[in-house]
């Protein structure tokens, strides 16, 4: 049985002013040693080298999505819509308090590198033996499965899925306004009140009153213009592929028997991809950059210059090519090798893409990829069918090709490579 907070507790917060939580099992979670552990987690990983602002944590987003959540359902009890199951309210605000709890350091960098999915660690951490479990099953035994089938998306109620993840969720809405405003850019500035108000719940989905059609189209041009000047920034992707380098590197080495000189608990699990719950836990930015730190002294000199490239912002200068097909980049890839640059490690090939927003095709896609609006006659239509500006950015896959390298290594062998290969480089001398 859940209990309110004899006080209501609040946090000032620079996005939505005040974050309220009036439920003592939200405070409890929010105390718990796994969700502070967020705290030390950047929400957007190495952006901060690109955009001094942008040291916002895991901790601030999480609380943003719970709030937003919050203030949905708070508008949809108040209208009084036999549509919300008013009984689900607590799963949907400890499922949006909790969706990010098993984010790594360093975020996605980490995942790619080794394999992982957050999703699966957030789950594991709700069922195992740790304090957010204990504390959410004081609501009921079943309560920790209940609030991890909300995060794997099988919840058997589909309408607080789509309160957590969907084309226009808690989640994404407060991921653009605060990135937006730790980075500095305007491009995330929704209207988030006017579209918060004209959300409905209707045959278990959360659709939009087709009245708030236009704050909807902003939202998902926002959405399009984050991604390419901030999430997909050249710069930021350059600082990517150098960390998920230091990964690989140090895991390569520790394959081979190298002695680190520092190798803390639990990077040797890390490396063997033998990581409990408790062992998982440990793993922060904090611990990671101790690490890179001290890896700048190793006598591997590929780990010890990456190490130091990445903390000293020393990053990889980019080409862009308008294409670059498999062969072409074979191509490049041999002529390094043979100039006697390594093409593991010293070449970087990135196609960064992004849909804004991908029409629904019933042979294609289904229906959680669909932002439905709700007209006066109360007909369902999918939004591209009603709004030109949507249809004109729907399935809009910008994509460019980037070749990533260390400029110094590069500048001493171009004498070494074919001239049609060195001239792709000389453009950024």
């Amino acid at each position: 049985m859940n209990h309110l907070l004899r006080e209501e507790k609040v946090f000032k917060d620079p996005v939505h002013n005040y974050i309220h939580v009036q439920d003592e099992v939200i405070w409890s979670l929010i105390n718990t040693q796994e969700f502070q552990r967020l705290r030390r987690i950047r929400q957007l990983g190495t952006s901060y080298l690109t955009f001094h602002g942008a040291e916002h944590s895991r901790f601030s987003h999480s609380l943003g999505v719970y709030e937003i959540t919050r203030r949905i359902i708070s508008q949809f009890e108040r209208g009084a819509y036999p549509d919300w199951p008013s009984d689900e309210k607590l799963v949907a605000l400890c499922a949006a308090l909790l969706h990010d709890l098993g984010h790594g350091p360093f975020s996605h960098s980490i995942e790619q590198a080794f394999e992982m999915h957050h999703e699966d660690w957030t789950c594991k951490i709700l069922l195992g033996d740790t304090e957010v479990s204990s504390v959410l099953r004081t609501i009921g035994d079943g309560f920790p499965e209940k609030v991890a089938s909300v995060i794997r998306k099988d919840y058997d109620n589909p309408i607080v899925v789509n309160l957590v993840s969907s084309p226009l969720d808690a989640d994404r809405m407060d991921y653009l306004l605060r990135d937006a405003y730790f980075t500095g850019v305007n491009y995330g500035t929704i209207d988030m009140d006017r579209i918060l108000r004209m959300l409905r719940p209707y045959q278990g989905r959360v659709v939009v009153k087709e009245s708030g059609m236009h704050a909807v189209e902003d939202y998902l041009m926002s959405r399009y213009q984050m991604y390419w000047q901030v999430y997909f920034h050249p710069v930021t992707r350059s600082s990517e592929i150098i960390l998920r380098q230091i990964l690989r590197r140090a895991k390569q080495l520790y394959g081979q028997g190298h002695e680190f000189l520092f190798l803390p608990d639990p990077l040797p699990g890390l490396f063997q991809g033998e990581l409990s719950v408790r062992d998982y836990l440990l793993l922060d930015e904090a611990l990671m950059q101790t690490a890179f730190m001290q890896w700048k002294n190793e006598s591997d000199t590929l780990l010890s210059e990456l190490c130091t490239r990445f903390l000293d912002r020393k990053l990889y200068k980019y080409v862009e090519l308008e294409s670059c097909d498999v062969d072409r980049i074979q191509d490049i890839r041999l002529a390094f090798a043979e100039a006697g640059l390594d093409p593991e490690y010293d070449l970087e090939i990135d196609f960064p893409s992004d849909l804004p927003y991908d029409v629904f095709r019933p042979d294609e896609a289904s229906k959680e990829k669909q932002i439905l609006l709700l007209d006066h006659q109360n007909r369902l239509r999918e939004i591209s069918e009603v709004s030109d500006i949507v249809r004109s950015i729907s399935g809009l896959r910008r994509g460019k090709n980037y070749l990533y390298y260390p400029d110094n290594k590069i500048n001493a062998t171009l004498d070494r490579l074919p001239r049609d290969i060195a001239q792709i480089f000389e453009q950024k001398r």
